[in-house]
């Protein structure tokens, strides 16, 4: 297979779990590459998400690897596999990459929660809201740029509207309901959004009230994507415009504990509908 010249998110986190299963093992580079019968570069590029790897290989790999764990085997052998390009593939080169990794992300993912302290959550965002955010970027974003982060953010919906599609509870403190982004017609027809996406059977959203107080994760929006195992679940962080990936079990149980908490403080649905139907009736 040749190698990417455009590493995916999803190769990337591939390679990234084969070198953990080899370092764990106690095999080298040049061991592994034997056992593929091919050079130590590749693993190397592999490993670094820059060379793809069929199922087949996964599979030796893991066997070589002394990987017991089939649900992981199964997971990573998935990974490899080739998939039709996803619609985030058009804005490849325009946007910058994490943009595309995030909604890889979120279209991969087996279940999602969000939480969110100052912005509507993306995939929730009207094309209105979205386009006010971007234009209150410094320095301004160039035209063809602006255009294409409003039209990525608004087709981020699309991993809630498929077939199958994830489990998503997206938690908002009552802050980012209240900011008029764009205005107060634009704030009010975004809420009536929400109220609508709240409505779906897959979709749940649970307002944290100022009442609330401090709690732990204020301070930053978190994406929790569950992957096909536990160990293959992914926190995404946004630090100062920039998208960190997380990984490390530590790291998860963390922020699964604060996502947790969370929901636990936020209004129930119920109450979160009454209070969004609430703002919005005062705009």
């Amino acid at each position: 297979m040749p190698p990417r010249s455009n590493p995916t998110a999803r190769q990337q986190r591939l390679g990234a779990e084969l070198r953990k299963l080899r370092e764990a093992a106690g095999l080298s580079t040049e061991q592994a590459a034997a056992v593929l019968a091919t050079k130590r570069t590749v693993i190397t590029s592999t490993e670094a998400g820059r060379h793809g790897i069929s199922p087949e290989r996964v599979r030796r790999l893991a066997y070589n690897y002394n990987c017991t764990d089939q649900a992981l085997v199964d997971a990573l052998a998935g990974m490899g596999a080739e998939r039709a390009k996803g619609w985030w593939e058009e804005f490849r080169g325009v946007l910058p990459p994490t943009f595309l990794d995030i909604a890889e992300l979120e279209w991969s993912a087996k279940g999602l929660r969000m939480s969110t302290m100052t912005h509507i959550p993306g995939p929730f965002q009207t094309e209105a809201f979205a386009r006010a955010l971007f234009e209150a970027a410094i320095p301004a974003l160039p035209a063809d740029e602006f255009e294409a982060r409003v039209s990525h953010r608004v087709q981020r919906h699309r991993a809630m509207d498929r077939p199958n599609a994830p489990m998503y509870v997206a938690i908002i403190h009552e802050a980012a309901l209240r900011i008029e982004v764009g205005g107060r017609k634009v704030l009010r027809e975004q809420l009536q959004h929400i109220l609508a996406m709240a409505d779906r059977d897959n979709i749940t959203v649970q307002a944290i009230p100022f009442s609330a107080g401090a709690f732990p994760g204020s301070g930053q929006s978190i994406l929790y994507a569950q992957g096909e195992v536990p160990s293959l679940d992914t926190v995404q962080l946004d630090r100062t415009s920039v998208a960190e990936f997380l990984h490390v079990e530590a790291q998860l149980r963390k922020f699964r504990l604060q996502l947790d908490q969370m929901q636990r403080i936020a209004l129930p649905p119920d109450e979160t509908r009454d209070l969004v139907h609430s703002i919005a009736q005062q705009l």
